[in-house]
């Protein structure tokens, strides 16, 4: 069929709001116990709730673990991640409602709390107990996890975070095993029971920034005994503490500047840590959730691990007798939540033509099976033919840099654009900022796409997947070297003829919200943008923020208030008579992280300078939304504000 002569920007598309949001489901935190496969979904229909599903016997049959209205999500750190443990058929998780931990047996209706309520009294909402991160030590009928103490009286900003355990035959709160340090992470239980391994850091640091991990003694009571620090430091970043089998203690360190792997060996007294692959690529990933996973053991002599270049992810067999590694012949270029047992090694991966899945590997035989995918509706032919095909670029910034992204062009079989025409753009800033693009298909970016409108997804300095040296480059430089990189990027994509400079728009969610904001304020390219729960105010946040974030500013602008300055001249909301663009704002109005009062104030001053701006307000969100009419109106909003203000090619749904 002849494709129709329409401009860019004004094609009809089937991917449309209401199918992304039917047809999506987040998929994460992927677990094994014996035969069965577990992860966990965000569904979107049912409010954001987060479900486990158990996937028995491998590609076997499907059941819901924990029953509505139970949301399998903690809220320690607030981005949470490592909700739930499982072990021998029975789950263990934390209740979002009350962030209880509840244990849910096999065929049980309803699952049991193990730890006390929170207060009671309603203007003491949010304190008691949070817990994540968890292991079961079944030799002695424990649970072993952080434990986040939020206390009548204490600092709301700052919460005791501890490693504790907690008797699965008594409950309660939990008994502290380690203390004193800000923050605790990856508690990893030897496989003798003998030796706990965990990660620890202070602040200001962040887990990408300096980590220590941590060795100590199992008494018969399982507490500690003899707990000494083996690797890292104020500036080395260690990932991932795990066991092989045998009792040898690995880890992931980026002490050489990339993020590799490493094994402790330990013999009469004295222990070296010693490289097992050294290249550069970053075998590890910024810790922003609990219960990350890149590699695994799959037996003493096999482990499996996922690593990134230049932008591209793959997974390979290291055989641990020779030091080899064999990446597999596989479809996906994304992977993360690895685990392996025996021949089977399960995984979330994506691909540009395939949406997020959950994998399952038979190394045996090398063969693969999906066992759920994050939007089924991509199979469909109908809208496989509309894809866009990420390509990474790189691309000259300022100092003589080489910056990073990916670049995905207009695609629909069934339109061409008029000769000549160049298509709207969308720059996408991810969050963290100390985080990373993905070149995985996603149905939210093929929305702009196969309405004719080019995207560039930026990885700007400070990204992961490129070494320590890329991620340093945004220290005490946020609000400078991110927005550089997001115009030059742009500007690259208009010199190569790929793009139309004068409809380039940019839009971000958290910290990308804070570039787009500023790249609006303090650049004159973009015509307008989008803020998804973005920074606009550096002071407030340093003084709001939770804890883990907290002093995160220090590193990127520099420590708050001694550098009050410094955080005036980088806030949007100080400097909102030099934003002369349309803005439209989407907001949560339970966000801990960036509160409401800070988009307020910037939807404010463009009410008042008469400058278009659009400001929705969601109720009974958070930092990112999950309910799925709340995503299909702001995807809708957003391009219906630069249709009608900027692209000037009126609406395509």
């Amino acid at each position: 069929m002849t494709p129709s002569i329409k401009p860019y920007g004004s094609w009809l598309s089937p991917i449309t709001s209401d199918l992304i949001v039917a047809e999506s489901i987040g998929l994460g935190d992927v677990m094994l116990d014996g035969d069965d496969v577990y992860w966990i979904e965000g569904r979107p229909r049912e409010a954001g709730r987060n479900v486990i599903v158990r996937c028995s016997g491998g590609g076997g049959g499907r059941e819901d673990v924990n029953p509505p209205p139970f949301n399998a999500r903690t809220r320690v750190h607030e981005y949470g991640g490592g909700a739930a443990a499982v072990d021998r058929g029975t789950v263990y998780y934390s209740g979002f409602a009350d962030q209880r931990l509840y244990r849910q047996d096999r065929g049980a209706a309803a699952p049991v709390p193990i730890t006390p309520p929170p207060p009671p009294d309603p203007s003491r909402l949010g304190l008691g107990f949070r817990y994540a991160d968890g292991l079961i030590d079944w030799a002695r009928n424990r649970w072993i996890g952080v434990r986040e103490e939020h206390a009548a009286g204490g600092d709301p900003h700052q919460p005791v975070n501890t490693l504790v355990d907690i008797d699965l035959a008594t409950g309660g709160a939990g008994r502290v095993l380690a203390q004193g340090n800000d923050f605790y992470s990856s508690p990893r239980l030897s496989p003798d029971g003998g030796r706990l391994a965990w990660l620890t850091w202070n602040h200001p640091d962040m887990p990408w920034v300096g980590t220590e991990l941590w060795v100590a003694g199992c008494g018969s009571d399982g507490s500690l005994t003899g707990a000494r620090r083996v690797a890292g430091g104020r500036t080395e970043s260690v990932f991932q503490p795990e066991w092989s089998s045998d009792g040898r203690l690995h880890f992931i360190s980026d002490r050489s500047g990339w993020w590799n792997l490493y094994r402790l060996e330990e013999d009469a007294g004295s222990a070296v840590v010693r490289p097992l692959c050294p290249m550069a690529a970053e075998f590890g990933q910024p810790q922003w959730n609990f219960g990350m996973s890149t590699y695994a053991f799959a037996d003493p002599d096999r482990l499996v691990c996922s690593y990134s270049q230049n932008g591209t992810e793959r997974l390979a067999l290291l055989d641990m007798r020779s030091l080899a590694l064999t990446p597999f012949d596989l479809p996906y270029t994304d992977f993360s939540s690895v685990r392996a047992s025996g021949d089977r090694v399960a995984f979330r991966a994506g691909s540009p033509a395939d949406p997020a899945c959950i994998v399952l590997l038979h190394l045996g035989t090398g063969e693969t099976e999906v066992l759920q995918s994050a939007m089924p509706a991509a199979s469909k032919p109908e809208l496989r033919r509309c894809f866009s095909v990420a390509r990474h670029v790189e691309f000259p910034t300022e100092d003589g840099k080489t910056a990073h992204g990916f670049y995905y062009p207009p695609s629909n079989p069934d339109y061409a654009a008029p000769e000549g025409e160049k298509p709207p753009l969308v720059v996408k800033c991810h969050g963290g900022p100390t985080s990373s693009a993905s070149g995985a298909l996603d149905l939210r970016i093929q929305y702009w796409t196969s309405r004719g409108i080019a995207v560039l997804d930026v990885d700007y300095g400070g990204s992961t997947g490129y070494g320590r040296e890329y991620r340093d480059r945004l220290h005490l430089r946020w609000g400078i070297v991110d927005v550089d990189d997001c115009v030059n990027g742009a500007k690259y994509l208009v010199g190569q003829g790929l793009a139309d400079g004068a409809r380039a728009v940019i839009t971000g969610g958290s910290a990308g919200g804070y570039t787009t904001l500023a790249a609006l304020t303090f650049r004159d390219f973009f015509k307008g943008g989008a803020s998804y729960y973005g920074v606009s105010d550096a002071s407030a946040l340093a003084r709001d923020t939770h804890k883990f974030e907290s002093r995160y500013l220090d590193w990127l602008i520099g420590p708050y208030p001694a550098q009050e300055e410094v955080y005036r001249e980088r806030s949007p909301a100080d400097h909102a008579v030099r934003l002369d663009r349309p803005v439209i704002f989407f907001q949560g109005d339970e966000d801990e992280i960036v509160p409401p009062n800070q988009t307020e104030l910037m939807v404010d001053a463009l009410r008042r300078k008469g400058i278009p701006v659009g400001y929705l307000l969601f109720t009974g969100e958070q930092h990112g939304f999950r309910r799925g009419e709340n995503i299909k109106r702001a995807l809708d909003a957003e391009l219906y504000f630069y249709a009608s203000l900027i692209f000037g090619t009126g609406l395509t749904f």
